[in-house]
This record gives C-alpha cells, structure tokens and sequence, in this order.
C-alpha cells in the first residue's frame, strides 16, 4: 500500500469533526489545547484552508481563463468578419469598374462617335473644314 493510512485519517479527521465521538474534558487536554490553541483560533489565524475553497478558488480562475479567451476570440472573429464584408464591398465596385472600363474600350473600338469624341475630348483633334477658336 503506498498512501499512509494514518495520515489519510487524521486528515478526514480534521475535515469531518463532527464523525468524532465526543470525549469528556480532562484537565490535561485543556492545558494543552490552551497552549497551542482552539480548533476556531486557529482557523481564524488562517492556518486551515478548507479544501471546498481551494476547489472553488481553482474553478473560478478556470472559468475566468475559459471566459477571457472566448470573449477574445469573438472579439476577433467580429473584426475579421468586418474586414472581410469591407472588401467584399471594394471588390464588387472594383469590378463594376472594369466592367465600365471594358465596355467603355469596346465602343472605343467598334463605334465611330465614340471614335471621334475621345479624339476630341483626350487629343484635341479637329476635322479639317473645321475652324477652332480658343476661349479663355
């Protein structure tokens, strides 16, 4: 057996008082437990910790952890969430302008006034019976 079976006891013993039976007070034990202290003194000093609290204690701290990182992972998930509809958007409106873009070099290619207005407007061309007169 590798647990001591003296030890194991004393410890119920001390966590379960009222499983003791109960003893007449001797003069003697009084001496001593005066000397050393009641059962009530010495908790008070905080020489006991019930073991329920450092259970407790310990679960708390835990939870505390479990929370902490849940929240700062929802934290993240909600700014990748946003990034990602942000560039949603950006694509789509980059898209709708090579869209334009694209059809904009078609008519540059197949229509004849589209032709000569960007000719106008990009190159300042004229036809030659035309007269041009500058404004300022």
């Amino acid at each position: 057996m590798s647990a001591n079976p003296t030890w194991t006891d004393a410890r119920l013993d001390a966590q379960r008082p009222a499983a003791r039976a109960f003893s007449l007070p001797s003069p003697a034990l009084e001496i001593g437990a005066a000397a050393v202290g009641s059962r009530a003194a010495v908790r008070r000093r905080g020489a006991f910790v019930p073991s329920w609290v450092v259970f407790s204690m310990i679960m708390l701290a835990t939870f505390a952890v479990c929370v902490t990182v849940t929240m700062r992972t929802h934290a993240a998930m909600g700014a990748a969430e946003s990034k990602y509809n942000q560039m949603s958007t950006d694509v789509e409106k980059i898209r709708e302008t090579n869209d334009a873009l694209r059809r904009q070099v078609e008519r540059l290619h197949s229509d004849k006034r589209t032709i000569e207005a960007a000719a106008r407007v990009n190159l300042n061309m004229v036809h030659a019976n035309e007269v041009v007169v500058p404004l300022e």
